[in-house]
């Protein structure tokens, strides 16, 4: 739900990609429908980067047991070595004149092989056994599931319940290894820790559905670019992540679950890469924008204005990305609180938060003249234009912004469709939008706007903000859509889908992104 769908996909052969000019972690094929003169497109196409497929850090053995010293060499040794074959060549063997040879093939297997050269024979490690995820487990397996998914699906649900060890070593392992990749993070590592770990496993929880992975990831990889990610940093991301996975999911790992991670891993890199590329040719990585309004509506509340320093195409209902100049590499989501102007201004609610890097550096600290940067437009809680369904807006605090942009963005088409909004708040004293929501519903017969106050005296509605939802209606030729924290998300959808109002039919933002904007 959180972005549009483009068709990117890993190698049309069927093997993964090739060597060649759009092979692995090269953009697969070249950007769809692209009409310019062909001198014009061979200057602007994103180069391909050939890079080496992904190899994991050693084996499991390496890291369970020390490694034993290399006993000398006796009589037949080095017959022993000219009879391997070049393909039984362990990953980290350099081969002749220190040349690494590149794999034949993405799917490396060297999980038994580490045992059987690194441990002694009371070392053996027990075979890996077969663990189901329960039926209520985030990782229950289907039983129209691939082979290839029941693997990763058993791995991911042994880990789970010890993920932050996973994600520290994953990190461990990134940061000692590729120590280059370290300034592509933020210098506190506490909101980002988990989210790019978090972002592979859901991911690979999706590798049977194509179309949602395929929209999952492209907007992944739309996103990364802001961070300077290339294609050749996937493959060190990719390592780690099988070390990681190899040190802790000790009952579920073997070959085959190595296998079916690589081939997962290649398949999610090669449509973030595809993603990109396309993304490359027709938007910047991200926009500066200046600040040219900074109005605090309350002591934590302030509505802030900035100018792109070129065009952004937006959606009324979507959001972006951004970061401030006082936390570099720290990015967080805010909505657009207006639909797209004529003049270009993006306008933003922010409500600073305790320990809220961000959030309290643009409520307390931004002021007009200060540069900030935009990454690209997300999210799909968007008008339908070609529906006559009315609206039914659930907007609870800073949430009211995307709503007021959609009753705007309405407004602008002209089509004077019904729009209700439910505009919750703790206390009147928090409903600091509702004048100009209450302008708008006088200027617009087909627009109601209801407050709703859960705490103390208010001359709207009392309660919680589904609770008051209840209480009018019929909804039955509305859709829906909700904006606000989390919780309010939840607890909206399982209110409006117990008053009959079908799943497909009510949009909000990703919980996931909504909890990171908090930050």
């Amino acid at each position: 739900m959180d972005a549009p769908t483009t068709t990117s996909s890993a190698g049309s052969d069927g093997s993964g990609g090739n060597s060649g000019d759009w092979g692995w972690f090269t953009p697969s094929r070249k950007p769809a429908d692209d009409r310019r003169p062909p001198d014009q497109q061979s200057e602007e196409r994103a180069p391909s980067r050939p890079v080496n497929p992904i190899r994991p850090v050693g084996t499991e053995a390496d890291r369970r047991a020390p490694a034993e010293p290399a006993p000398a060499p006796g009589p037949g040794a080095g017959d022993r070595r000219t009879d391997r074959r070049p393909d039984d060549r362990r990953p980290d063997d350099p081969g002749p004149a220190g040349h690494r040879p590149a794999a034949p093939a993405p799917v490396p297997g060297p999980a038994a092989r580490g045992r059987e050269e690194h441990q002694r024979p009371d070392e053996v490690a027990p075979a890996p056994q077969d663990v189901r995820p329960g039926p209520d487990s985030p990782f229950a397996v289907p039983e129209t599931a691939s082979p290839d998914a029941i693997l990763l699906r058993r791995t991911m649900a042994e880990v789970e319940p010890i993920s932050d060890k996973v994600t520290s070593y994953f990190y461990a392992l990134l940061f000692v290894q590729h120590p280059e990749l370290r300034p592509l993070f933020p210098a506190a590592m506490d909101a980002q820790r988990d989210r790019l770990f978090k972002a592979i496993l859901t991911a690979a929880r999706l590798i049977d559905d194509l179309d949602i992975l395929t929209e999952f990831l492209s907007r992944l990889g739309r996103g990364h670019r802001k961070y300077g990610t290339q294609p050749e940093h996937y493959p060190a991301v990719g390592e780690c992540l099988i070390g990681a996975l190899t040190r802790y999911a000790v009952t579920t790992w073997s070959d085959e679950a190595e296998a079916a991670w690589v081939r997962a891993y290649t398949q999610i890199s090669q449509i973030m890469i595809d993603s990109a590329a396309e993304d490359e040719l027709i938007a910047p990585a991200w926009w500066q924008a200046e600040v040219v309004g900074h109005e605090l509506r309350t002591h934590d509340i302030a509505v802030i204005t900035v100018r792109p320093d070129q065009p952004y195409p937006f959606l009324a209902g979507q959001y972006t990305s951004l970061e401030t100049p006082w936390w570099p590499r720290v990015w967080r989501h805010y909505s657009f609180a207006a639909a797209p102007r004529s003049d270009g201004l993006l306008s933003f609610h922010v409500k600073a938060v305790p320990a809220g890097w961000v959030s309290s550096a643009l409520v307390h600290r931004a002021r007009p003249g200060d540069v900030i940067r935009l990454g690209p437009p997300a999210g799909s809680m968007t008008v339908d234009h070609a529906s006559d369904n009315g609206l039914l807006c659930l907007g609870g605090g800073t949430g009211i912004a995307p709503i007021k942009a959609l009753v705007e963005d309405v407004a602008d088409h002209g089509r004077n469709r019904p729009v209700e909004v439910f505009y919750g708040a703790r206390n009147d004293h928090d409903l600091y939008d509702i004048d100009t929501m209450l302008r708008l519903a006088q200027k617009h017969p087909w627009l109601a706007v209801r407050p709703v106050v859960s705490d103390g005296p208010t001359n709207g509605l009392s309660g919680r903000l589904p609770d008051a939802v209840r209480q009018y209606g019929p909804w039955n030729a509305f859709d829906a859509y909700l904006s606000g924290p989390p919780g309010m998300i939840r607890s909206g959808v399982d209110a409006l889908m117990g008053i009959g109002i079908p799943s497909h039919r009510i949009r909000h933002d990703s919980i996931e992104e909504l909890a990171a904007a908090a930050e």
